[in-house]
């Protein structure tokens, strides 16, 4: 009778979802620590790339301290793959890597400006590293979201919610544009200003 008991209780339980809901949480953590790897990535060429343009474009103080510093706070945040519950540390995280986004456009913008420097053998590398990780950084944004929509489908969905609710797995926040009226409104283009 014990035997019986136990395989009928082993048959509900690997039916009530709770091995997949563990699965989808390692995944989503697993795709969370590539994010966190390919912004690290981003990190390391940072100082190179500022190094290369400093000796091109000293006077331009302002934007490679900009870089530095945007560098410095957002690894000073750290995001555990545990902590992706909480969507305040990730967005305060995400925050972070837009400024460090920011700053690096604005060094590229400067770099525009010094005809030598773009012709710099180390610069190009580094630009063409720094383009590569970006893509790669937008892969890894991409397969979380999917890990991530896949668990969150997987809490709501049932009978699994049920042993969601039970154990206590709640949806994971996704990645959010900090403001999509923005981003949704199409851009104005004025030629009226043509010289």
């Amino acid at each position: 009778m014990t035997r019986w008991l136990i395989l009928v209780v082993a048959s509900l339980l690997g039916g009530c979802g709770y091995n997949q809901l563990q699965s989808l949480d390692e995944q989503v953590k697993a795709s969370w620590s590539e994010v966190i790897n390919q912004y690290q990535r981003r990190a390391d060429l940072i100082p190179n790339l500022v190094n290369t343009v400093k000796g091109y474009a000293q006077q331009e103080k302002d934007v490679l301290i900009g870089v530095t510093e945007a560098r410095a706070k957002a690894t000073s945040i750290q995001v555990k793959p545990e902590d992706v519950d909480d969507p305040a540390k990730v967005q305060q995280f995400m925050q972070a890597q837009r400024d460090v986004g920011g700053a690096l456009s604005r060094l590229l913008v400067v770099a525009e400006n010094y005809p030598q420097l773009k012709s710099d053998q180390n610069f190009r590398e580094l630009q063409a590293q720094l383009e590569g990780t970006e893509n790669r950084i937008a892969v890894a944004r991409q397969r979380f979201i999917k890990s991530t929509q896949e668990f969150n489908t997987s809490v709501r969905q049932f009978p699994t919610n049920l042993t969601a609710m039970m154990f206590g797995f709640k949806p994971k926040p996704q990645f959010t544009v900090e403001d999509e009226k923005a981003i949704a409104k199409p851009p104005t283009v004025d030629f009226s200003n043509k010289k």
